[in-house]
């Protein structure tokens, strides 16, 4: 089973998954950006009280930093009410960086977790080993209700990049030249895994890179076999 499915197998509770199953998944991570108040808003609606772990929930705001706008500053502000309401100690304001940055910077990423967020270029957290998509407002209001996510088990497409990188080429390069190729519907709701020499040379935040700009080729989430290099980060 390959290690994107035995993540999912074990935040459902289960002993394996198979491809185009739907499974209820525990998360592992829960983050949110300043562009989505809209999260409380349904949490409200749908009557919820505390959150179902603080320690498990994550608030970055990096989108307008600083707000560019009353209304933006005005987000954020009642984002920093609901995080010390709710004891929710992870909290990364507009001085801290980006999110998919930060949350590695601060230990929250680790192989074989479960993140998932408010943001398309989760798929990032795929370089660390870990099962990491984006969800929508109410996924994720859901989420901080129940700590669990409702999901289809995607297929898996490997891409193997092999020979040696030229001097020059970077991470961004490879990977637009993979989409080029490839197209961006290529991997609707599907997971990619990059391996191959060429990917065991790129260094960690390179690495990010790759799996960072995988969601432009459709990818729900992206996967590279942690090796020495997370270790060590880690």
């Amino acid at each position: 089973m390959h290690p994107l499915y035995k993540i999912l197998a074990q935040a459902a509770g289960r002993n394996k998954v198979k491809p185009g199953e739907f499974v209820i998944a525990k998360v592992d991570l829960a983050e949110i950006n300043d562009l989505y108040l809209q999260v409380l808003l349904s949490f409200k609606e749908m009557e919820g009280d505390k959150v179902w772990n603080p320690q498990k929930i994550t608030f970055v705001m990096d989108h307008y930093a600083p707000a560019p706008t009353i209304k933006a500053a005005e987000n954020q502000r009642k984002m920093r009410e609901f995080a010390q309401e709710q004891g929710i100690k992870h909290f990364f304001d507009i001085n801290r960086g980006v999110c998919h940055q930060v949350m590695p910077e601060e230990g929250l990423v680790w192989p074989g977790m479960m993140l998932v967020a408010t943001d398309s270029h989760t798929t990032t957290h795929g370089a660390f080993g870990a099962f990491s998509t984006g969800i929508g407002a109410t996924d994720m209001a859901a989420v901080l209700l129940t700590g669990e996510i409702w999901l289809r088990v995607p297929e898996i497409i490997k891409i193997n990049i092999t020979g040696k990188i030229k001097k020059g080429i970077m991470a961004k390069d490879i990977i637009l030249y993979i989409i080029s190729q490839l197209g961006t519907d290529v991997a609707l709701y599907k997971a990619t895994e990059f391996d191959g020499e060429a990917v065991k040379e790129l260094s960690l935040d390179e690495r990010l890179v790759l799996c960072n700009m995988s969601v432009e080729m459709g990818a729900k989430a992206t996967y590279i076999r942690p090796d020495e290099k997370v270790m060590e980060y880690i």
